[in-house]
């Protein structure tokens, strides 16, 4: 088989088929999720999710699925599957002999003397799924027949039956359109074939049931709305290809070109590398109001601080500086009193702004500093200058230089998660990475003014760094342990749980702990904290300590930070470790992706999912394809690409024939 490809005894067995799932985007918000059998398992999942109403960020869920049916001499065989409370029904599951990941999903379904080839296609940045059915093999007149089901839905409802759904089909060319509540827009539904015939039966279908949703604590029956359905003749000599927008297709009959042209810009993904390059495009969404990033799918939308961590990984390692500089103007543009949006427009998250100075410092390794300064340096002087001052009640610089960061009811580091109302890891006082961060920032906006000219701000911020720097290491560093403690509380006291937050104080470029304290603390990390898959967010040994992330909501929030594995801490782990032992550390790099590369075939097919387990066999978990997770193995391996280019430079060096005195 080639890479991603699954055959009939895999998508035969659906304990296999329904932990696979598949995503493709269309760059512009929308996104296409079910798994590997088109089984929907998450109120997440549809064939048309996406922001479809004006000035509404949300996504909905329009098309649910599609049911197909070939019909032959009268028999009708459904190729469809939905999981109802007592059984799955219909169980075309059985008729799938293939699955293709590259170029676009395809499916293959045999029944009996029929060979049907199904291909799904979202159009970039147009509000557009194409689906073409291939006829490869027939000896009998065949009939196909699609069935679509409609939710008209945010993503995170359900739909339940309801007399006010408009269950009206009205004519367009090729097909109809459909609206099932004012405030919608239409859905257009076309065919590109004259004899395509659209049968109106609505009808409502019940219970639809999602096991995801089920285990993870939340409603999991849907009802669901068909308008009819489409019949249609199909032949081998002509594909057949049906089209969801909310927009009119142009012209139903050139709805094959289209798929075509469209397939001929689609990369091939046939191995690692080119399957995380093409997730982490898919993550990149351009709106009218600019470039933002989706920090995972299916359920999150743009996150500030996880923007900042991701984007370097995303677009810099393929040399993407357009979209980086984009979406860093988009947030620099929503910026308020130096903070930045986090999630939605709420600006609760001290962390995002000083995640920007790190995200420029990787900007500078592709456009000249100058530039970045010139384009920045206004950004960067507010958001230290607002630190200095404090923002509000829970943000502010204290006498010795650090920063403290608290909030009642809400975490403002990473470390989010809040069950009835309390954070799970509250951290209030003053945060380890927050203040490696800290002085980080200051430190190169120093470093950029300096160089470029502007002695008034040098002069009144020249003496904060030693003075962070010596408080840093007097709040943070315990002698006795060898580590550095997670944070300090306003009265003085240190939490030593050990957490991978210190690992960011070792791998920025402006360090504070010296190389004899950066070995202990990474020596700390990789006893306690270091998987195959990524860092723990705690040490097993502790009695909080959480190593499997399941349950109901409140059960998952209390372990999401303590113990469950996080990818995008790595890229700072193994960073670290570069800075101190150089081309020594390349083995243990290379071997910390093959966990990822194994992975690859399951649970979000071609990308790396939100977390894993703690505890072994280290299962994924959370969203199937997140950004920064994505981002950081895409950034651990063009660290590994340029150490051994760095060694192999130096290798040809050394075996030059030295001229004889």
């Amino acid at each position: 088989m080639s890479f991603l490809e699954f055959d009939k005894t895999q998508l035969g067995n659906l304990e296999y088929s329904l932990r696979r799932e598949m995503l493709s985007t269309n760059r512009a918000g929308g996104y296409m999720s079910t798994t590997l059998v088109c089984c929907n398992t998450r109120k997440y999942h549809g064939l048309f999710v996406a922001p479809v109403i004006e000035g509404d960020e949300h996504d909905y869920v329009m098309l649910s699925s599609l049911d197909e049916t070939i019909i032959q001499h009268e028999q009708a065989f459904n190729l469809g599957i939905h999981r109802y409370p007592d059984a799955y029904e219909p169980k075309g599951h059985k008729y799938l002999v293939d699955f293709r990941y590259t170029p676009t999903p395809a499916l293959t379904y045999r029944v009996g003397g029929v060979l049907l080839r199904k291909e799904l296609l979202w159009i970039h940045s147009h509000p557009q799924l194409l689906i073409r059915y291939t006829l490869l093999e027939a000896s009998s007149p065949t009939t196909l027949r699609l069935r679509p089901f409609l939710a008209f839905r945010d993503k995170h409802a359900l739909s339940k039956a309801n007399f006010h759904a408009d269950g009206h089909s009205y004519p367009v060319t090729g097909g109809v359109r459909n609206r099932l509540y004012e405030g919608f827009p239409w859905l257009y539904l076309q065919v590109d074939s004259d004899e395509a015939e659209f049968v109106a039966a609505p009808d409502w279908y019940y219970n639809f049931q999602y096991d995801e949703e089920r285990d993870r604590g939340y409603d999991y029956q849907e009802d669901l709305l068909t308008t009819g359905y489409f019949e249609v003749p199909i032949t081998k000599e002509r594909p057949i290809v049906f089209s969801c927008s909310i927009e009119a297709a142009r012209s139903a009959a050139s709805l094959d070109e289209l798929f075509e042209e469209e397939l001929a810009r689609r990369s091939d993904k046939h191995d690692f590398l080119t399957c995380l390059r093409h997730s982490a495009r898919q993550f990149i969404v351009r709106r009218k109001e600019g470039t933002e990033i989706t920090a995972g799918y299916p359920w999150f939308g743009r996150w500030g601080r996880d923007t900042f961590i991701a984007l370097p990984g995303i677009t810099l390692t393929q040399g993407d500086v357009a979209s980086c500089v984009e979406t860093l103007d988009t947030l620099t543009g929503e910026m308020h009193e130096g903070l930045f949006p986090n999630l939605g427009s709420a600006y609760n998250s001290v962390d995002a702004p000083l995640w920007f100075f790190w995200t420029l410092q990787q900007l500078a390794e592709h456009l000249p500093e100058q530039q970045i300064w010139e384009r920045y340096g206004k950004t960067m002087r507010t958001i230290l200058e607002s630190y200095r001052r404090g923002v509000g009640d829970n943000i502010a610089m204290r006498e010795d230089g650090l920063i403290r960061a608290s909030h009642p009811h809400l975490a403002m580091t990473w470390m989010d998660a809040v069950v009835d109302g309390r954070p799970v890891t509250g951290r209030e006082g003053c945060q380890v990475e927050i203040n490696a961060l800290w002085y980080n920032a200051v430190c190169y906006t120093l470093h950029l003014a300096g160089t470029y000219g502007d002695e008034d701000f040098v002069t009144r911020w020249r003496d904060l760094p030693t003075r962070i720097h010596e408080s840093f290491l007097e709040a943070f560093w315990d002698e006795n342990r060898g580590y550095l403690a997670d944070y300090m509380t306003d009265g003085g006291e240190r939490n030593t749980d050990i957490r991978p937050n210190q690992v960011i104080a070792c791998s920025l470029a402006y360090k504070i702990p010296d190389e004899a304290q950066q070995v202990a603390i990474l020596s700390t990390v990789k006893q306690h904290l270091l998987t195959p898959r990524g860092l723990r967010t705690l040490s097993p040994r502790n009695p909080k300590y959480k190593g499997r992330y399941e349950g109901n909501t409140a059960e998952r929030d209390r372990a999401y930070h303590q113990g469950t594995v996080w990818v995008w801490p790595l890229e700072h782990y193994v960073r670290a470790w570069f800075d101190l032992c150089g081309a020594d550390f390349l083995p243990e790099a290379e071997n910390l992706l093959v966990g990822f590369k194994e992975d690859l075939d399951s649970y979000g097919i071609g990308s790396v999912p939100e977390i894993y387990d703690g505890d072994p066999p280290y299962t994924q978990r959370g969203a199937i394809s997140q950004a920064w997770s994505v981002g950081a193995v895409l950034r651990i391996q063009e660290m590994i690409d340029r150490m051994q280019a760095a060694r192999s430079s130096e290798n040809r060096q050394t075996d030059q024939p030295q001229d004889k005195l």
